[in-house]
């Protein structure tokens, strides 16, 4: 096998058999590529839509579907698939991880297995994720820092400009670059990787996990590239609900502050990573001040201030 391809799904089986749909041209031209679907416990009739998809579609030549007993996380999820395989005789060089909430684009998928093989030395690449009018989404990111934490809080342009080399998610460029780490949407990562740092770390249940693994995996020697000529719409957060645009004001999960205090604690320090809530939360404040004043929209997900301080600042925050 050359190329593994992981979806999870979730409770969206119309979006994972869209995502199969446009997976099937593109399989047809790399006759070693194999398609593992984890069916994440769904507890609805997403294992049986999907079974039925694949049977009827004719796609099992190609696809299979991993049934999990329950709701294990997206690292978890993935790396259900992922472990098997790479433990096999037939262990795949490479393996995509990729949304359900995606539709590939003609040629995505053999751009970015023929930007691998024509750059041993890279680790890591991904595409540029886009909306399905063409607009590009930002798809190459650099690593959260203590400075980017408060520019992302407070939204004042001045600061943006002063910390430009700290904002997190700057416009996705035009050309292939070497990045910090791109978005686990469509994710291609070479084994040796995998052989060098292990799998995606299970304590994420969702966010920050690929942004955990490419740090890790940068340290190991595997820089991560972004390949625009790879182009992925991505259907923004309707996998998870989390960061849909339909679902403005819906709260912020649990998991995603325990991510998030996950990835800072690893890779800064407690220190740093009390100093990056402090400022975040005055940026936010600040933010939240200049919205009152100047009556700007609110689409912030609810209790967002409230839920930050209780999972970040008071005790049990874990268990709350």
């Amino acid at each position: 096998m050359r190329l593994l391809i992981v979806i999870v799904n979730y409770r969206t089986a119309d979006l994972t058999i869209d995502c199969l749909r446009s997976l099937c041209e593109q399989i047809a031209t790399i006759p070693d590529a194999r398609v593992v679907v984890a069916e994440n416990g769904s507890e609805d009739d997403s294992g049986a839509r999907l079974s039925a998809a694949i049977t009827v579609n004719q796609w099992s030549d190609w696809a299979r579907l991993l049934p999990l007993p329950q709701n294990i996380g997206f690292a978890a999820g993935n790396n259900a698939a992922i472990r098997p395989v790479l433990e096999s005789p037939d262990a795949p060089r490479y393996v995509l991880l990729l949304n359900p909430d995606t539709v590939v684009r003609a040629g995505a998928i053999r751009a970015l297995l023929d930007f691998m093989e024509a750059h041993p030395e890279v680790g890591i690449a991904g595409s540029r994720l886009e909306h399905p009018d063409g607009l590009p989404q930002r798809s190459a990111f650099r690593f959260p820092t203590v400075l980017s934490e408060f520019e992302s809080a407070v939204r004042i342009g001045l600061v943006s400009r002063v910390l430009a080399r700290r904002v997190v998610a700057p416009p996705a460029p035009d050309e292939a670059c070497r990045t910090d780490w791109v978005a686990g949407a469509s994710m291609i990562v070479r084994k040796a990787v995998f052989n060098a740092i292990g799998l995606l770390d299970e304590n994420y249940f969702m966010y920050f996990e690929e942004v955990d693994f490419c740090r890790r995996a940068g340290r190991a020697g595997w820089p991560c590239w972004y390949v625009p000529a790879s182009r992925v719409v991505h259907l923004v957060g309707q996998s998870s609900g989390v960061t849909d645009v339909r679902q403005a004001h819906q709260r912020r999960p649990a998991y995603w502050f325990e991510s998030r205090r996950r990835f800072f604690m690893a890779h800064h320090g407690r220190a740093k990573t009390l100093l990056a809530d402090m400022l975040w939360t005055a940026g936010y404040a600040l933010w939240c001040v200049r919205r009152a004043l100047l009556h700007k929209h609110d689409d912030d997900p609810a209790g967002l201030m409230t839920d930050f301080v209780r999972y970040n600042f008071l005790p049990g925050r874990a268990q709350a």
